[in-house]
């Protein structure tokens, strides 16, 4: 039954044909406060019934679903009645294209389910799971303000101690750190398949699951001029490479001589999220100071921008993407409020203005 309360919580449909996963979702979502589920269902025709009478403002959905697979569902809401999905599935690791063409389809987010285990990963995914629905309200309401405020997080403290900016001579090879989240993946596609094949070395955050970084990264290398591949610990920062942080992995930047290279790494939650902007930024801020550029880009929340901040401090020049070209605004925003930004720009111009100061 559809519920038809009135108040300004935000609406969820949840759809999965397992009853369990239907149970549990229903109970993590309902546990916040500003979170109402709407209704169940167990297949697209059943979640079409409920659309049909009260529209959500946010649906969660599995791929992997009688009658009608959950892509093909995806495919025709968006083409009929566009309405924010989170996607819960099993498909994200052993079926990761899938899941790309998810996001594609327009997916606000992706939530990798395992196999076995599901309820109680999901109990211990609540955070994630609760943030995703909120980031994909945020992106059909824009500005509208959530009343709960996010929950105390780890710093990047907690990975790399802040220090002293190591004295770095300013070099011609310039090295570009990015961060990104909800909304992320189409971000990066339009501003990496716009550099040409000899752009500066970057190393790039992107909130994703585990094993989902690295069918992303080699999508975008078979689309863009530059190469692009799942960072690996001690992989060389180069001209023309562009490394993806691996999903649940921090991903530092280190300096050894002339050479840069990364250090892949477990370690808490910073800023609630395992890779964490922050980490890569303050890295990058240490060991690159201002050799550095860093470009921070839609998503939820404020990871990134006390990264950003230190990474200006150490002499980098900073931007960040628009309020009008990001999904969501949360991370650019912040950044901007906390002065760590230089230049603010669309999305398609950002390439040629790393170019450009990279010179």
């Amino acid at each position: 039954m559809v519920n038809m309360k009135t108040d300004r919580r935000i609406r969820v449909l949840v759809v999965d044909d397992s009853s369990l996963v239907r149970q549990t979702l229903v109970e993590i979502l309902s546990s916040d406060p500003d979170i109402e589920v709407m209704g169940a269902a167990a297949d697209p025709y059943a979640a079409a019934e409920i659309i049909r009478q009260n529209i959500p403002d946010v649906m969660t959905l599995d791929i992997e679903m009688p009658k009608m697979d959950g892509l093909t569902f995806l495919q025709k809401i968006m083409n009929q009645r566009p309405i924010p999905v989170v996607i819960c599935s099993s498909l994200a690791e052993a079926g990761s294209e899938t899941a790309l063409k998810a996001l594609e389809y327009g997916a606000v987010d992706i939530i990798t389910k395992p196999k076995l285990g599901t309820k109680r990963f999901l109990e211990e995914a609540k955070i994630r799971v609760c943030d995703a629905v909120k980031a994909a309200a945020i992106a059909r309401l824009h500005r509208t303000t959530l009343r709960r405020k996010v929950e105390p997080k780890l710093s990047a403290d907690v990975v790399i101690s802040k220090g002293s900016i190591l004295r770095v001579l300013e070099t011609t090879d310039k090295v570009i750190v990015v961060g990104a989240s909800t909304g992320g993946t189409e971000a990066l596609r339009v501003f990496l398949e716009a550099l040409p094949m000899d752009a500066p070395g970057m190393v790039i955050v992107q909130h994703m699951p585990e094993h989902f970084t690295a069918s992303f990264a080699q999508r975008l290398d078979q689309d863009c001029r530059v190469s692009v591949k799942e960072a690996e610990d001690n992989d060389t920062v180069f001209r023309g490479r562009v490394l993806i942080a691996p999903g649940n992995l921090h991903t530092l930047l280190k300096r050894s001589g002339a050479r840069y290279y990364v250090q892949v790494q477990d370690g808490p939650l910073v800023s609630r999220h395992r890779p964490s902007v922050d980490v890569l930024f303050r890295s990058a801020a240490r060991y690159a100071g201002r050799n550095a550029l860093g470009v921070i880009m839609t998503g939820m929340g404020d990871d990134g921008a006390s990264g950003i901040c230190e990474l200006k401090e150490a002499g980098a020049f900073t931007i960040a993407q628009d309020e009008a070209t990001c999904v969501v605004f949360g991370m650019p925003q912040e950044a901007i409020k906390r002065g760590g930004i230089q230049k603010v720009l669309p999305l398609e111009e950002i390439a040629g203005a790393v170019l450009r100061n990279c010179k």
